[in-house]
């Protein structure tokens, strides 16, 4: 059985973007990360140290975002995905990171534009989901031909 650890609704502000303007501003991005992870140690002991410690996890996550200044939410993404992986004993992730999409300033204007705004969003899964279950193995009995 694989259990799963979730942070939802992360909200970090950060610089990302390609645009100029964007350059210029923090915007507010919001994360979501379902890990595989076994809870049985943890649930046992009620011990911070046999756990995923998600309040660890969560702030890594707004690190990356604050110190990457990354143009594009896939190359955040990924850097996000490859830290926690990299950082925290993880053998599967699930992450979800969305850009609400604001109008874009008019050139020379103080205003924003009229264009829709909307929200992209780039989800992705990293390692290996199933490798945390374990089994034992038990030989099968096969005949012996002869």
């Amino acid at each position: 059985m694989t259990d799963y650890v979730s942070i939802r609704d992360l909200a970090v502000s950060a610089v990302i973007g390609v645009h100029p303007w964007e350059r210029e501003i923090e915007q507010t991005l919001v994360v979501s990360v379902e890990i595989a992870a076994d809870v049985a140690k943890a649930a046992a002991s009620d011990n911070l140290a046999d756990a995923l410690d998600y309040s660890a996890v969560a702030e890594t996550i707004a690190t990356v975002l604050r110190d990457g200044k990354f143009r594009l939410i896939e190359t955040a993404a990924e850097r996000i995905a490859g830290r926690l992986l990299a950082d925290f004993p993880l053998s599967w992730l699930r992450l979800e990171l969305r850009k609400p999409i604001a109008s874009a300033p008019a050139p020379h204007a103080t205003l924003v534009t009229s264009a829709p705004a909307y929200t992209a969003v780039i989800t992705l899964e990293r390692g290996k989901r199933n490798s945390m279950i374990t089994k034992e193995l038990v030989p099968l009995a096969v005949p012996n031909p002869s």
